[in-house]
């Protein structure tokens, strides 16, 4: 049952129990992952603030010390020299030192570990010389694109061994604004990755520095994936805005990138991490809620067996003891009653007053049952015990004025009639007979009559032959036919009956029709509104109709109907019907 207790003990630990975990394992995960989203957005806005400060702070060094030199007088005498008609080879050599004392004097007074290097157009440097310095991309770089800052390289004619970042300046004559050649600032590439590494968002976040056509500025490969890379990067070069975020979709995995543009260089600082990167505790979280609904489901499901075994597993059965008693079958209820055990205090009290009800109902019915049975009997019998008298005493009058009339061979017929009737009325094994000898009965009886009242009197008889072996009770019709034939000869002449018996499904309908004076409304009320054992007490008119309604009705109950149509000075139509239970048509 879709609706017994054990589901419903079910039904509500999981509502109270495992529904709400599945709904906190749904709700709390978004939250927090609302939350963390906002919180991570922010703070990595804030370090990525705090970088492009730490990014601009040496940069901001390396263009100072780039300026410093281009207007140092020594820088300047040494490019007169190189690039002027007189010079000789030991001033040359004496500036050229003088110049590299300088430098390095910047060098060691900067906190950023940075070099400087001079180059003329022609190679010609500081700490040497380099005559394909055209053919190198940073100097191309800044010659073509006027790309002032370098992404990470290796530079060896610079003091710094390693990765360097460079600021690239213009060195020209500050009289005559002629370009000879550059100053290159340097700077660590450590200085920027090291700060970089401190970015990180989530397990596997990573910052990274690109230039505008995404090329990464430090050193070292860029892990987020290249087609993310090329959206996020379209985005933010086709927009206004400084720093943001960006939601890009690749592959079926969400990457959130965070982005700011730095004033230097067209550099762009990112940083990418995918989204079960960044709500990886989320998800920790939201699996172990759902884990917990299945541990508590499980619980619940344990719980509910163990509840429906102590209680709800004996009124389970108590039910199906029940439904003995509904069926009338105490013996299968007093047998069932036994199987059923509870160490439950409550409800072992309550099978034990139902067993103990059990007993005293049966009883009490049985007794009942067999009272009504004698009740009904002795009704009967004196029910049927009325037709003889009534019955005998009409026969005798018709053989007596028969006799009277000198009609011996009449009063010879009308014997026999009798004695075939007497013959079926003194048969006390069976008060039941087949319908086919209740009409035979009725065809002596009949005979009895037409001979009384000759052609006075005409009765006809339709039969059913499916109707002949069907079972009824005795003497149903001789009452009714002897009523119609009374009645029609109180304003009439002549007697018209006609008795049909007719099968239709499960219904056999019996009826006997006349053309006397009829039944008045009052009568017909009065035979609806009466209990069988008022028959036994009823005088006057009708005794024969109310006798044989009530023995149907005793026997039959509600599977006997019966209908009176009748109208005053023209006839009566009495009609039984009797529904057969399949099994009940045998006599």
């Amino acid at each position: 049952m879709l609706f017994s207790l054990r589901n419903r003990l079910f039904l509500i630990f999981t509502l109270l129990l495992t529904v709400p975990f599945i709904i906190l394992s749904i709700i709390i995960p978004s939250w927090f992952t609302s939350i963390i989203k906002e919180q991570t957005q922010d703070l990595t806005i804030e370090m990525m603030d705090q970088y492009s400060l730490y990014v601009d702070s040496i940069t901001t060094q390396a263009q100072d010390l780039g300026k410093q030199v281009l207007v140092n007088p020594t820088t300047q005498r040494w490019l007169e020299l190189e690039k002027g008609n007189v010079r000789t080879l030991e001033e040359t050599l004496l500036t050229k030192n003088q110049l590299r004392m300088l430098l390095s004097s910047m060098m060691l007074n900067n906190s950023y570990a940075m070099s400087i290097s001079v180059f003329l157009n022609d190679g010609t440097g500081v700490w040497g010389n380099n005559p394909t310095i055209q053919e190198i991309e940073w100097f191309t770089d800044f010659v073509e694109n006027e790309q002032q800052f370098v992404n990470s390289h290796v530079d060896p004619f610079q003091p710094y061994q390693g990765e360097i970042n460079s600021y690239i300046l213009p060195l020209f004559d500050t009289n005559t604004l002629v370009p000879s050649g550059v100053i290159k600032v340097n700077f660590p590439s450590t200085l920027l990755e090291k700060a970089l590494s401190n970015i990180k968002i989530g397990q596997n976040g990573r910052a990274f520095l690109i230039d505008q056509h995404g090329t990464n500025v430090l050193s070292g490969a860029i892990e987020t994936p290249e087609k993310v890379l090329e959206k996020s990067l379209s985005y933010i070069t086709s927009g206004h805005y400084q720093k943001g975020l960006v939601e890009i979709n690749e592959a079926g995995e969400n990457y959130f990138v965070f982005f700011q543009k730095l004033p230097v260089g067209n550099w762009i600082l990112m940083t990418a991490v995918t989204d079960s990167d960044l709500f990886s505790k989320v998800y920790y979280l939201q699996r172990n809620l759902l884990l917990i609904s299945i541990i508590v489901f499980m619980l619940t499901i344990v719980a509910s067996y163990l509840l429906s075994s102590n209680i709800t597993s004996p009124l389970g059965k108590l039910a199906k003891a029940m439904k003995f008693i509904e069926r009338g079958d105490f013996s299968g209820a007093s047998k069932f009653m036994p199987t059923i055990k509870s160490h439950n205090t409550e409800v072992g009290y309550l099978i034990k007053v139902f067993d103990h009800t059990i007993e005293k109902l049966r009883n009490l019915i049985e007794t009942q049952y067999e009272a009504n049975l004698r009740r009904k009997d002795a009704e009967y019998k004196a029910l049927l015990l009325q037709i003889n008298p009534h019955f005998l005493n009409n026969t005798l009058e018709i053989i007596g004025g028969l006799a009277a009339q000198g009609k011996n061979k009449e009063v010879m017929n009308v014997s026999i009639y009798l004695g075939r009737m007497m013959r079926y009325s003194l048969n006390t094994k069976n008060d039941v007979v087949k319908l086919g000898e209740e009409l035979d009965y009725i065809k002596s009886y009949t005979d009895i009559l037409k001979l009384r009242h000759e052609d006075m009197i005409s009765i006809t008889i339709e039969e059913d032959h499916e109707t002949k072996a069907l079972p009824i009770v005795k003497f149903i019709l001789q009452p009714l036919v002897e009523n119609a034939v009374k009645y029609s000869f109180i304003e009439k002449k002549y007697a018209e009956i006609k008795i049909k018996t007719e099968k239709i499904r499960d219904q056999v309908f019996i009826v006997v029709e006349d053309k006397g004076v009829g039944i008045s409304k009052e009568i017909i009320l009065d035979l609806l509104k009466e209990e069988t054992t008022e028959v036994l007490k009823s005088k006057g008119n009708s005794i024969g109709l109310r006798n044989v309604l009530g023995r149907l009705k005793l026997f039959y109950g509600h599977d006997f109907s019966y209908q009176i149509d009748s109208e005053k000075g023209i006839g009566t139509k009495i009609s039984l019907c009797i529904k057969f239970k399949r099994g009940d048509i045998r006599c």
